[in-house]
């Protein structure tokens, strides 16, 4: 099975661009299958089925042929939330209809996904029916596009099996998406392996392998995913994780992304964090003006085609009754910082072998944090890979960030692919002070 996939840097920056500048056309409401509202009471157990349906896939990319070669399932299972709290979330399984050519029995990759946004419309496995999302949502324009349909393209015509989770909030109606939450997230993953894996019908055995993919946002919750795998889902067979530029230290994070096309993600972040820890709530009181307060509830509704139309290169200033930034905020409240802190991935042990790959010149999700979370993996005996992606800089944040997503896409999925087959990866780790 070929794979026809041409998207170059420059139909990037052309889509970017166009997004960017295009007036939002007036279309139909968003409709949310009923699907994706959770029953009253969940199952006790992390990973347990509550329900599935068939999930007819589309796709509207350009550069990919017909739909993707798998049959599809929706499904919703019960997670932890990080307040210990059971959560349901939603996502897809994809059975491939190509033959899996490695050793043993066909492996399942856990896709996390990007950054789509915070309104229940903009889940990716709404996205993987409907292709491109556009309409209105709170009587605001909304659009989704659903761009990880490449990376599970590529998976799938490797005959290896995808389930993709939705994450916490993203698309089950019940509460606001926690957006890169680190154990909301990598809870999500790992518990998106169990519902997979107990899936009736699917050619997956007991003997399947496990590897996670993600970028972005989907690399952060991976990776989180990976250093929570021994204390929290150790029955899941974790052998491989691809981590492509993790937020791994939010605080700097939020610096980078104030000001830049996406800073509608750092509304996102604000939102979570006030919904998974309540006591941050007079904080927000304290310093949110009523301008910030409606911008924080139009982006807690928003996808990110919304978010670039109407807050690109605007700063979280603008937000604050004594015109503070976001990390200004962060820097002055102790009880924030600790909360901040408390996401940072690196500080444990991953399990399995990792290969994290960061663009030099990413100066959106900053490059130097997710070197120094493999670094810091690194010191804790980790078996790493660490790739720096090399690209031309250019003056767009978003471009710079989505750049390597592309281009390191194809290696990464190989990679992937060949450990889940049985091949060793030495670990890196010697080299890694002389890389970039």
């Amino acid at each position: 099975m070929s794979l026809r996939t041409r998207v170059s840097l420059p139909v990037v920056a052309a889509t970017i661009a166009a997004l960017i500048a295009a007036p939002a056309p007036a279309e139909a409401a968003v409709t949310i299958p009923a699907f994706y509202t959770p029953p009253a009471t969940l199952p006790a157990a992390d990973g347990t089925l509550v329900r599935t349906e068939p999930l007819r896939l589309a796709l509207s990319l350009p550069g990919i042929t017909g739909t993707l070669p798998g049959t599809a399932t929706r499904i919703m299972y019960k997670s932890t939330d990080s307040t210990g709290g059971p959560v349901a979330v939603t996502g897809a399984y994809i059975e491939p209809s190509a033959r899996w050519r490695g050793a043993g029995p066909r492996p399942l990759v856990v896709l996390a996904p990007g950054t789509m946004g915070q309104g229940d419309q903009c889940s990716t496995s709404l996205a993987l029916e409907r292709g491109l999302i556009l309409g209105t949502e709170e009587d605001q324009f909304t659009v989704s596009i659903g761009y990880e349909v490449l990376a599970i393209y590529r998976l799938l015509a490797k005959g290896i099996a995808v389930v993709q989770t939705d994450y916490a909030g993203l698309g089950t109606t019940d509460r606001l998406h926690t957006y890169v939450n680190r154990v909301d997230s990598g809870h999500a993953v790992l518990d998106a392996a169990r519902a997979a894996r107990s899936l009736p019908g699917t050619s997956l055995t007991s003997s399947s392998a496990v590897g996670l993919y993600g970028y972005s946002q989907g690399g952060g919750a991976v990776a989180s995913a990976a250093e929570l795998h021994a204390t929290y889902a150790p029955d899941v067979p974790l052998k491989a994780t691809y981590a492509g530029a993790p937020p791994a230290d939010l605080a700097a994070v939020t610096s980078a992304i104030d000001g830049s096309e996406l800073l509608g993600a750092l509304g996102w972040s604000v939102n979570g964090f006030a919904q998974s820890e309540p006591g941050l709530r007079t904080l927000l009181d304290e310093y949110l003006s009523d301008a910030g307060r409606a911008v924080l509830k139009s982006l807690s509704t928003m996808c990110v085609g919304d978010a670039i139309f109407a807050y690109a290169g605007k700063r979280s200033t603008a937000w604050t009754t004594g015109g503070q930034s976001v990390a200004d905020i962060i820097k002055a409240e102790p009880v924030l910082q600790e909360y901040i802190g408390k996401q940072r991935i690196g500080t444990r042990k991953p399990t399995g072998v990792v290969r994290v790959a960061t663009g030099v010149h990413d100066n959106l999700v900053p490059h130097g944090q997710a070197r120094t979370m493999a670094a810091n993996w690194c010191k804790l005996g980790g078996r790493v890979v660490y790739d720096p992606v090399v690209l031309a800089w250019t003056v767009s944040p978003l471009i710079n960030h989505f750049g390597p997503l592309l281009t390191d896409q194809g290696p990464a999925v190989d990679w992937l692919g060949n450990r889940l087959a049985g091949s060793a990866a030495a670990s890196t780790c010697a080299i890694l002070p002389l890389q970039p």
